[in-house]
Formats: structure tokens, C-alpha cells, sequence
């Protein structure tokens, strides 16, 4: 912080001595609020509070900061970079191209337009917080792109209180309270791939899911007992992962063994999917002809391995390029969000046929 940003602070907040300009810094430093909180309050959009808009605007007066000088260094303020912020291991990002064709569906909106993501990993809810808490505070970014909705999720409120615009990668009907994009009906694609393999005569059906608290395991998992019940079919085993290689294997193991193995497996993602096969191929065991596999997200690992991924289709780079325009739209940038249409779909390859027999 510059002395004259300093001794303003020091002195309740009174103007900077020495006729050194006051900037949209000083005022957030004051107001304990981002830059971009600054801009809010004194256009008079966003969502903040307000008790949070009055302190703003108390301390741009206190020190000096005319609002007419707004404009000039608002956009010098701008960073033109948002956050994407991933709560997972790094070997589990590392291994999952999911996060690749999500940036590239981002990236893809941000780049002509001269903004950029700014990647972080966090291991828990807390370092989560305080990252996000540093980045406002530093004004390093304009918005936060979320990725998992969870049950009872901190962070909308969080970004909310902070003054950053956000947007959530999920289902459209998540019920926070911050704009959600993804596609509809995000339950249509596992019971899509319920049906199919319930045609194919399969009767044990297993299901690898993720952690319980993201909200998409959650509706997805309903959607696949609920496909079952309607076939009057109950699941072979519903096994939880965090979603990691080791956890796919040791599930995968799991359900190669029982007393009753099952005769199709569908995995919330194509990489735990393609270590599924992969350890079903070590047991001695043929894929599909023995077990069929199914993926979700539809990446393209699902295309060159053999045999092809049967998976289903959730089109994440067009999930990343509509939450990029919503997010440029909430900064003020001419963006049209147009949300993506249409539910997941099952993509039908080579890992799944028949249901062997007895």
C-alpha cells in the first residue's frame, strides 16, 4: 500500500495529505471491499448490501474520491481476469481431461476479448475461502467462475459479500444465488444410459459415483435408481469415489469380485470409466463382452481408446463458453448469454452390448 493510502487509512479515513490523487484502492482498502465492490456501489448495480454500499461510498467521500472520476479509473482498475478456482488434488485435475475442455470452452469467449483465467487449486472449503477472500482483497480478478454446486454451498454468499460477479457450473435449477449454467435435465443422460443397457438385458447394474455432497452426484444418482425402479430393478452396488484413479480401480476391483458380479457398470466420469476397463481387462475379463462400461462427459479419450466409450454426452466445452458469456455479461461487457439447450445425451459406442448369459 503507497504512504498516502496508508496514512488515509491511519487517519480515519481522512483524504491523503500532499494532494496526491486518491484512487479506487485507497477506497476499497477503507471500505474493506474489492475494487470491483467499488464499482458497484458507486454505479449503483451488482448485489451488494446495503450497509456494504453506504461504507463504500462513506469512504470515497472521506477520502476525497469524486465519483464523477468514476469512469476513467474504474476501467483502469479492471483486470480483465477471472478466477477459476478447482477444489480437487492435483493428481485427480491432472488425470481428468474434463478441466481442458471446460477451459477451452472458456478460454475460447474470454480470448477475443481480452480476458483470461486464473487457474488455483485448493484441497478444502477453508483454503477455498481465504483464496477467494485474498483475490477480492487484492483486486486481482473480475468474477469467479464456479465448478461443483455442493449442498448448503458457501460460496454465492461468499462472492456476494466479497462484490465479485460469479456464475455456477451446474444445473440451471440449482436454487443458489448466483446464476447457474448448464445443461437442462442433467438427470436425462444417466437414465438414458439406464434404459439402454436395460435393453441390452441387463439386470446388475452398477453405479461409481462422486463425492456425495456435489450436487450433480446427487441428481444423477437419483436419476439412475429411479430408472431402475421404473424397470422394477434394483442397483447392483452404488459405490461413492472422490473421483481419483486409485478410488475408480479400487471400486472397480470391488464390483469385479463380488458373489454377484454385475454385467454393466456405469461411472460418473470417462476417466474412472477408462481405468474401470482397464482393470477389468487385467482381471482377465472382455470388455463389453463380459462387462459393459459407460462413461459420462463424452471426452475425447472415449473416441481413441479400444473399445470406443460408450458415454454420455454433457458438451463441456459449450457448458464453458456459456458460463464465459454470462460472466462477461454480469461485468458489463456486450455478451449474450445464451444458455446451452437440449439435456445430456447417451453417446452409443463399443463398451457396452448384450448382457452375457447365465
Amino acid at each position: 500500500m503507497s504512504g498516502s493510502q496508508a496514512s488515509g487509512e491511519a487517519g480515519g479515513g481522512r483524504p491523503p495529505r500532499g494532494g496526491t490523487r486518491p484512487t479506487i484502492k485507497a477506497v476499497a482498502a477503507v471500505a474493506g471491499v474489492s475494487t470491483a465492490a467499488v464499482s458497484q456501489a458507486v454505479n449503483g448495480t451488482g448485489r451488494l448490501s446495503e450497509a456494504t454500499r453506504d461504507r463504500v461510498l462513506a469512504a470515497a467521500a472521506s477520502l476525497g474520491w469524486s465519483p464523477h472520476a468514476s469512469a476513467t479509473a474504474l476501467r483502469s482498475a479492471r483486470t480483465r481476469t477471472f478466477a477459476l478456482v478447482v477444489r480437487r488434488p492435483t493428481d485427480v485435475l491432472g488425470a481428468d481431461p474434463h478441466f481442458g475442455e471446460l477451459i477451452t470452452g472458456l478460454e475460447g469467449e474470454l480470448a477475443p476479448r481480452g480476458y483470461g483465467l486464473l487457474l488455483h487449486l485448493v484441497a478444502g472449503p477453508e483454503q477455498e475461502r481465504a483464496l477467494y477472500e485474498r483475490l477480492a482483497a487484492e483486486g486481482r480478478v473480475d468474477g469467479a467462475v464456479l465448478t461443483d454446486a455442493r449442498a448448503d454451498d458457501p460460496r454465492p454468499e461468499l462472492l456476494l459479500r466479497l462484490g465479485l460477479p460469479a456464475v455456477l457450473l451446474g444445473a440451471p435449477d440449482s436454487g443458489l444465488t448466483v446464476p447457474s449454467v448448464g445443461l437442462p435435465r442433467q438427470g436425462a443422460g444417466v437414465r438414458e444410459a439406464v434404459e439402454h443397457l436395460l435393453l441390452l438385458g441387463h439386470r446388475r447394474i452398477a453405479y461409481v459415483t462422486g463425492p456425495a455432497e456435489l450436487l450433480h452426484t446427487r441428481l444423477r444418482l437419483a436419476a439412475f435408481r429411479d430408472a431402475l425402479a421404473t424397470a422394477r430393478t434394483e442397483p447392483a452396488d452404488v459405490l461413492e469415489t472422490d473421483f481419483s484413479e486409485a478410488a475408480a480401480l479400487t471400486a472397480t476391483e470391488r464390483l469385479l469380485t463380488a458373489a454377484e458380479r454385475p454385467t454393466a457398470v456405469v461411472y460418473a466420469n470417462d476417466s474412472m470409466a477408462v481405468c474401470g476397463i482397464g482393470a477389468t481387462l487385467r482381471a482377465g475379463l472382455r470388455v463389453p463382452e463380459d462387462l459393459s462400461v459407460v462413461g459420462y462427459d463424452n471426452l475425447p479419450l472415449g473416441r481413441w481408446m479400444h473399445p470406443r466409450l460408450t458415454t454420455v454426452d454433457q458438451r463441456v466445452q459449450e457448458v464453458g463458453a456459456a458460463a464465459a458469456r454470462a460472466l462477461l455479461a454480469r461485468c458489463g461487457e456486450d455478451a449474450e448469454p445464451a444458455p446451452p439447450t437440449g439435456p445430456p445425451r447417451l453417446v452409443v459406442r463399443e463398451s457396452t452390448c448384450r448382457a452375457p448369459g447365465p
